[in-house]
């Protein structure tokens, strides 16, 4: 045994430096390919695949989820599509929603290009043109208020500023589920006038002023306005005041939207509340409330759970926050711009000239678009890591797209977003692929090329999935942390 154990020593140590060498490249083929940053996706066991097809829905109203300190609250966040109330054709659905989602990127390009021009032109006309009585749906998420003693449901998005309900009396108004919002009943409701500077504030919400004047002689007092949205969808009608609660927090003098005119994609819900940053959305009206902080957490459609929108700075986070700055551009002023300075797929660092430019982060938007020189970059080091899978036409706007429908589970490369001060966004598992097909013979890359390398990226909801988003509009910052949304 000595003998052998003698003979074995000095073969040992001549083999080290070729040992050294292989496991050199070894470590080093990991590195560049990414191997140990991926995740598994169960591609049959979502809510739109057949097993889960024919659940019930769940209603509209979302709840409650308690109060934090004085100067928070929580409500509940559901996805729009769980609680229509109705039997869901996922596939048209999803496939529908692309559309949709393409019209309203084109409108906040065209929004953005209008105020990059400080164009006088009204923004609002200068959008796709209005299409009534489209029955399409959108890929968005709903919250429960109350609104001067009754329960609205309205879509949350980032990219408006102004919150609106229907109201009666109504001249044409979409199904919605539940009653109508009538200021008749209301005691504490109040009309806001033409010549107040409210009205006046309309300009920089909505890109129109407040309308005033008068038929047939007779002076118009109240302060009319229109919001047109990308998708085809409008709202027309008059501004008020009301009392709203926000989960425990009641906010008085709340101004929005009565709208008499109402068209399009809303599904259900009662309205929208506007999220952005000019004076007449729920963020700086509820400043001395909330100091100017909401988040979110935007649960996963998969599982038709609910997420939880939070105002204040009370939320529940198990992980550390990063943050990064709120890129000040006032020509983009009512919308929230971030810094992308790098982006990874399975670990590998990517290179693009387009790195270190504002990108929007919007909740509204579904698809994330990047500018064409990033996007080309993710795309062709995605395909090198996810390769031996069959490939799949392109649809709509997603042109990387494979046949999955025979894999039970896959293993995908994370997908991480970088932003100043080394904030860091991975995408959740479940916002790396598409859906075209819900029996994953068309799952598509969940990413889309914007046209031009000038026009602004946007993050949308899809990507944000399973991930607690801050918005600080004071302390102007951002920030961001894993978290598991579902309630």
């Amino acid at each position: 045994m000595s003998k052998k154990a003698s003979f074995l020593l000095p073969l040992n140590l001549s083999l080290a430096p070729f040992l050294l060498v292989l496991l050199y490249h070894l470590l080093s083929c990991v590195a560049v390919h990414g191997v140990q940053e991926k995740k598994i996706l169960t591609l049959h066991n979502n809510i739109w695949s057949p097993m889960k097809s024919n659940e019930a829905p769940s209603s509209c109203f979302s709840h409650n989820l308690g109060k934090g300190r004085e100067s928070s609250t929580t409500l509940e966040m559901k996805h729009r599509e769980i609680c229509s109330g109705k039997t869901i054709d996922w596939g048209k659905r999803l496939r529908r929603a692309l559309t949709l989602d393409n019209l309203r990127v084109q409108s906040l390009q065209l929004k953005i290009k209008a105020m990059s021009s400080s164009t006088t032109e009204s923004i609002s006309e200068a959008q796709t043109p209005l299409t009534s009585g489209m029955k399409l749906q959108t890929l968005n998420y709903i919250v429960t208020v109350d609104l001067g003693g009754r329960n609205m449901t309205l879509i949350v998005d980032t990219g408006s500023d102004l919150t609106w309900v229907q109201c009666q009396p109504c001249k044409s108004c979409y199904n919605q589920q539940g009653p109508l919002y009538d200021p008749s009943v209301s005691s504490s409701y109040k009309t806001v006038f033409c010549n107040s500077s409210t009205c006046q504030d309309l300009v920089e919400a909505t890109g129109n002023s407040g309308l005033c004047g008068g038929n047939n002689g007779v002076d118009k007092t109240t302060c009319d306005y229109v919001v047109s949205y990308g998708d085809g969808s409008y709202t027309r009608g008059d501004l008020g005041s009301e009392s709203i609660q926000l989960g425990d927090t009641n906010v008085e003098s709340f101004v929005f939207g009565c709208g008499r005119s109402n068209k399009g994609l809303f599904g259900g819900a009662s309205g929208l509340m506007g999220l952005g940053r000019s004076s007449v959305s729920l963020v700086s009206q509820t400043m001395k409330s909330f100091n100017g902080v909401f988040s979110y957490c935007l649960p996963s459609l998969e599982d038709g759970a609910s997420g939880s929108l939070s105002f204040g700075d009370d939320y529940k986070n198990s992980t550390s926050v990063s943050y990064t700055p709120l890129v000040q551009n006032p020509q983009l002023s009512s919308f929230y711009v971030l810094n992308l300075t790098g982006a990874s797929i399975g670990g590998v660092e990517l290179e693009s000239s387009s790195f270190g430019r504002g990108i929007l982060i919007d909740s509204g938007t579904v698809i994330t678009r990047l500018p064409p020189s990033i996007y080309k970059a993710v795309k062709r080091e995605f395909l090198k890591q996810f390769s031996g899978f069959p490939s799949a036409p392109s649809y709509s706007i997603l042109d990387t797209c494979f046949n999955l429908t025979s894999y039970e589970d896959v293993s995908i490369p994370t997908i991480k977003m970088i932003f100043q001060g080394n904030a860091e966004l991975e995408v959740d598992v479940t916002g790396v692929f598409y859906f075209v097909k819900p029996d994953a013979s068309l799952v598509c890359l969940a990413l889309a090329s914007l046209s031009y390398e000038n026009d602004v990226g946007i993050i949308g909801n899809y990507q944000q999935k399973n991930q607690r988003v801050i918005y600080d509009t004071k302390q102007e910052k951002l920030g961001i942390a894993g978290e598991n949304c579902s309630f």
